[in-house]
């Protein structure tokens, strides 16, 4: 009898454990859901018919066909991209999120799936032609964001001018097209998108900021270390493909597909 109720035991823990796999799940359910920022063109945005695209959106879409599943895109905002791991409303995130220790704590990233590097984008005819040109200013971002940790850390250090964060990127370009802040930065392809696009009026790029390359990851709960597996070998094969060049170049279209390694460092 104890044999008995030993293998039982094993049996429930082993169909336990397989159907604790996320990857599993996925397959499973024929459905990868992605949450995306849609708000950040030209990574992720709407079309003119309202329905998302992108670098991001293609990406989740990429990982989906090789899976043998349908992608479902998860609108959600910069702060959003996390809880909606936790809360289960998403699989992964493919949301240009930075790969910070701290981040690390609470969920699991992959390899970097994109490199940007970070410019100013400022209200035209402000004088703003520098980074260094933002001391003083009335300035903002995305509350938790990249971008918004380092411009903030360094109004503070400069002791004068002020930041204000926001909830979404949307509301940033917004508050910078109305005059509300003088000044934000971003990565380069989305500055550039924006200044093209004309959607906000009157704004400018304005020079580089002295920011480290910006490497972002897709994420997942930090738990799932068979589905991070699987992702990494998924951007390998991106770049080994040519996939990878040919998305940067699709919704990019400027400069060569950025090295997502660290010199020295194998990621």
């Amino acid at each position: 009898m104890a044999s008995v109720i030993l293998a039982t035991s094993l049996v429930v823990s082993t169909v336990t454990v397989a159907h604790a796999d996320k990857l599993d799940d996925i397959m499973a359910s024929g459905t990868l859901r992605c949450a995306v920022v849609l708000d950040y063109p030209p990574m992720g945005m709407r079309d003119a018919e309202n329905n998302p695209a992108g670098y991001d959106v293609d990406y989740c879409n990429d990982i989906a066909k090789a899976l043998g599943v349908t992608a479902e895109i998860v609108e959600t905002t910069f702060p959003d991209r996390i809880p909606a791991l936790v809360s289960g409303r998403a699989d992964i995130a493919v949301a240009q999120t930075s790969d910070t220790l701290e981040r690390a704590k609470t969920v699991g990233f992959t390899m970097p799936y994109t490199a940007l590097t970070e410019v100013v984008l400022a209200k035209d005819g402000l004088g703003i032609d520098s980074y260094e040109k933002l001391k003083g200013r009335n300035v903002g971002g995305v509350a938790g964001g990249y971008e918004a940790m380092a411009l903030e850390k360094d109004v503070k250090a400069w002791g004068g001018g002020s930041f204000r964060a926001f909830q979404s990127q949307a509301d940033v370009f917004l508050a910078l097209s109305q005059g509300q802040i003088e000044a934000t930065v971003v990565t380069a392809p989305v500055a550039a998108t924006i200044v093209k696009d004309g959607k906000y009026k009157g704004v400018v790029v304005a020079g580089e900021a002295p920011y480290e390359v910006d490497y972002t990851a897709l994420v997942t709960l930090r738990q799932e270390q068979g589905l991070i597996n699987y992702l990494n070998l998924f951007i390998h094969q991106q770049v080994r493909t040519g996939r990878y060049k040919e998305l940067w170049d699709k919704w990019v279209g400027v400069g060569d597909a950025p090295d997502l390694t660290i010199p020295g460092v194998y990621r």
